[in-house]
Order: C-alpha cells, then structure tokens, then sequence
C-alpha cells in the first residue's frame, strides 16, 4: 500500500525549474534511496513531501492526506513525517534530553516526564542515551547527529526523510550515523534518504532513483541500479562517484 505518491510534481524558483514532472510512489515500510549530482533536485523533492517547500504543479499525498498550503494539515503531515537534516540543527542551550521532549510536549501535548521517557528510549535506539545530559557543543558531529535522529522518532513518524544526513561530518564520522540509519530500516519504518553513500544505497534501500536536472531518470532494485543500470546518464555518475 502507498504512503507517499507523487504525481506530476513541478516546482520552480523564479524561473529555475528545480523540479520537472516528477513521479514517485512509495509503499509502507519501502526504503528508498535518492541520489543524482549536485543541484538534480533531490532535497527539493524531500522538502516537498513534508511541505518545507511550496510546489507550483502536480499533487503529493502522504498517509491520504494532500501536501498543500493550510497550517492544520502540514502539522498533520509532519506528525506522521520526521526529517532529518544536513545540518543537526540542534538548539545549543538544551541537553540532548531537551532537544528530544520539547516537540512531544508542546506540539503533542505530552507530559514531561511521559516525553522525558520517550526521549531515553530514542536517545537508546540510536546508541546515545548516556549523552543525554550533555548539550550539542559537547558532543561529536555523529554525536549531534545521531541525537537528531532521536529527536525526531520522538514524535513517532511512521516515515522519516533524510537529507544528506552524513554530508557534515568528518568521514571516520560517517559510519556511526549510517549504522543508526540501518537500525531503523531494520524496524520496517518507511524512509526516503538523499545520500550519496552508495554503501547505504546497497545495503538499506528497496530501490535507489536517480535524479538529474529535476528529473526521476530511474528507479530500480539495488542490484539492476549497480548492475545493470538502464539510463546511460545513471552509468555515468556511478563511474564518477563510485570511482573516487
């Protein structure tokens, strides 16, 4: 069953076509990986599902519900969508236990010490629950990372989207946000994650879409993608990114 479709979505800057006819539909629990060059659209997409950006044609449905403009829905969205980001976007003066209850409480209406629960028990999921007490300037990028993750299931989303969630950090870094992001396709959750880890797209994903200048150029199975890819344009980035 489909929770996110996408049809015929165009979105544009001023005159900048930054998406082009774009159609994608995912299924509950389907993990799907998003890469493609720098500027092909793939943020923009992501941004688009959970409302951050406005699209100026076509329609995405999340969970049933229609992305669109009106306060009450996109808040309705975003409590069945968490978004991770490139940068964590952590608030300096909270702990990371703090960072992980204000959404519950405030946005919920959760109780504190029901939300401060919660909280531990994601700070735990991802392998950070004994940095709860210590605030984002005290902690490594993974770190940081791996809390923001934490804040985000704490809102339990039945999808999560990542946007470049490793593209901050230091490499020997890298590792320990990717290991948390497999823990959670282990838990059949529906994710979308734009990465240009290739190691991800082989291990995680169901299918891996490549985008190039606003445009789905493919979508396919892991080993077809790396394998056997159809597009001529997907061959020619595989080359260029695996290579190096």
């Amino acid at each position: 069953m489909s929770v996110i479709t996408i049809e015929a979505l165009t979105k544009r800057f001023g005159i900048y076509p930054a998406l082009t006819d774009v159609a994608l539909s995912v299924d509950s629990g389907e993990r799907i990986v998003i890469c493609g060059p720098s500027g092909s659209g793939k943020s923009t997409l992501i941004r688009c599902i959970n409302g951050l950006e406005q699209f100026q044609e076509g329609r995405i449905t999340v969970d049933g519900l229609d992305v669109g403009p009106g306060r009450a829905r996109l808040l309705q969205i975003r409590q069945r969508v968490g978004m991770v980001f490139q940068q964590f976007n952590l608030f300096p003066h909270m702990t990371a236990l703090r960072n992980c209850t204000i959404a519950p409480m405030r946005t919920q209406g959760v109780a504190r010490r029901e939300a401060q629960d919660l909280a531990m028990a994601c700070l735990e999921r991802m392998r950070i629950s004994d940095q709860a007490g210590k605030y984002p300037s005290q902690l490594s990028g993974g770190q940081q990372q791996r809390v923001a993750i934490a804040r985000a299931l704490c809102m339990r989303p039945a999808i999560m989207l990542f946007d470049e969630p490793t593209s901050s950090l230091d490499p020997e870094m890298v590792k320990e946000v990717l290991d948390a992001i497999m823990t959670l396709a282990g838990s059949g959750m529906t994710i979308l994650c734009v990465t240009h880890e290739m190691s991800l797209a082989r291990q995680m994903a169901n299918r891996v879409v490549f985008m190039d200048k606003g445009r789905i150029l493919e979508a396919s199975p892991p080993a077809e993608f790396f394998g056997q890819p159809k597009c001529a344009r997907t061959g020619e980035f595989l080359s260029r990114i695996i290579s190096h």
